[in-house]
């Protein structure tokens, strides 16, 4: 293991990040009441850690491996975590703890959107802005932009690009150079935010709150400004723009290149994935609105409609975005949505889960073994359109649905040995693992009232869904620190 150049990489990171605590202070020359001490101080702590790394190996160089890759990335993205708490600890506005800061902090960079902070309408904007950023730059995942710019610096990015990327299949580049692969997608992320944005701002949302929206629909983050979420609009037209921008930013950015690039809206239709993902979805709503209209709790078919597909595709795509308290819905509807949030969006997306493609695997599997037992000597291969799928690949999706199932075990009982009940801590476990966000009992509205060690274990959660289990995991094993 290579610790040098380890320490520099991260070095360098942890100094990028430092400078985007600067943002908010922008405020400042707006408003003369917006706080500027704690983001002056955090930049300043960050950025002095980031050079204590830095300096004594500055000089250093060396190949980065794919070993050292999944280490700076689990590491930069805990480390990352808790200089992002800096702020929210500083503020006087909010009077958070250390463990409600980092949870705040780590929620919004893993785009996970569960909060403990109450009481948004009143809080500065600098704050805000602060809060909506982290989830910006945890969306498509800063690491990927720092493939595009450590080559710059005489540091390699493939093994970075590789151990961040979402999906089973990681080695698919949409253009001959990673760098340029790094580019692309973060072009497409800027100009999706920037489409955003104007949208919202066209339906009547002010500037700021229309950035702001931006910045968590796109990064499918689900934090808001207001308490009410996106039902503090009140507005049709908004909950329209947020629900197809929610959907575009479900779907795989790759996918989106390609049919950017050939000026062709076929490709989605051919994209066995994106089918799957838009039947899920389809499905969930369908099932949604019929339940809602059937127990009568909105008056008439089009309001139930209009509240049954935002939420069926907020939760579906772990958005995490809300018009109404559907944790209070009849029936099993609550649990319905929590449990498509296992799916989540496609590889290679901002969303959580984990991915249409791994479940339209785990399905395809599934139902060749039915064949086989009709047909025990017929060779049958799984497929994804007319594309026979590698069977490492299939045993990959396999191993990776045990170890996410006995990680959700795992913390399940955790929570419960806390004295968190059944279904707050079934909710919990579910929201942060699949980056979701609102969950049901005690942590339907906000996390603040439930103990400090689960908001830990939810915090892991958190890291071990936005890094999809493996790139964590991997680096605990013993085989990963032998020569």
């Amino acid at each position: 293991m290579q610790r040098q150049v380890i320490q520099r990489i991260l070095g360098l990171l942890l100094a990028a990040f430092s400078l985007t605590m600067l943002a908010p202070i922008v405020f400042r020359f707006l408003d003369a009441s917006e706080p500027l001490a704690p983001f002056v101080a955090s930049t300043l702590i960050t950025l002095a850690a980031a050079v204590a790394l830095w300096y004594p190996v500055r000089d250093f160089r060396d190949d980065l491996r794919l070993r050292e890759g999944f280490l700076i990335v689990v590491l930069f993205w805990t480390v990352l975590g808790l200089f992002g708490a800096l702020p929210f600890l500083f503020s006087s506005a909010l009077d958070l703890g250390l463990t409600d800061a980092v949870f705040e902090s780590i929620s919004g960079l893993t785009t996970t959107g569960a909060t403990v902070i109450t009481g948004l309408d009143a809080l500065p904007k600098s704050i805000l802005f602060y809060r909506q950023s982290l989830q910006w730059l945890g969306g498509m995942g800063i690491i990927v932009l720092a493939v595009a710019i450590l080559p710059l610096l005489g540091v390699g990015g493939m093994q970075l690009y590789r151990a961040e990327t979402p999906g089973p299949v990681k080695d698919n580049r949409l253009t001959p150079r990673i760098k340029e692969t790094a580019k692309a997608l973060w072009y497409i992320y800027l100009l999706l935010t920037v489409a955003c944005a104007f949208a919202y701002w066209l339906a009547g949302m002010s500037v700021f709150d229309a950035i702001a929206h931006s910045f968590s629909t796109v990064a499918i983050g689900g934090f808001s400004t207001h308490d009410a979420s996106i039902g503090y609009f009140d507005s049709g037209a908004v909950e329209v723009i947020a629900i197809l921008f929610m959907l575009l930013a479900g779907a795989n950015f790759g996918l989106h290149f390609i049919t950017w690039k050939s000026a062709s809206l076929r490709h989605y239709l051919q994209d066995a994935e994106f089918r799957t993902y838009l039947w899920v979805l389809l499905a969930v709503t369908v099932v949604t609105v019929i339940t809602l209209n059937a127990a009568n709790v909105y008056p008439g078919l089009v309001e139930s409609f209009g509240k049954g597909i935002f939420h069926a595709i907020s939760i579906g795509t772990t958005t995490g975005f809300t018009t109404s308290e559907y944790h209070l819905w009849p029936g099993s509807l609550p649990v319905l949505l929590l449990l498509v949030s296992f799916i989540g969006g496609c590889a290679g997306s901002t969303g959580g889960g984990m991915k249409v493609i791994r479940v339209l695997l785990l399905v395809k599997q599934g139902l060749r073994e039915l064949l086989r037992l009709v047909h025990p000597s017929a060779k049958i291969a799984v497929k994804i359109g007319e594309k026979a799928v590698d069977s490492r690949v299939v045993e990959a999706v396999w191993g990776f649905f045990s170890a996410y199932v006995a990680v959700f075990v795992f913390m399940l009982l955790l929570l419960m040995a806390t004295g968190l009940d059944e279904v707050t801590a079934f909710s919990a476990v579910t929201a942060t693992l699949n980056n979701l966000g609102p969950g049901l009992g005690e942590v339907a509205l906000n996390y603040t009232g439930i103990n400090g060690f689960s908001k830990w274990v939810l915090c892991l959660g958190m890291l071990l869904g936005r890094l999809e289990i493996f790139t964590l995991l991997v680096v605990l094993t013993p085989a990963f620190w032998r020569r």
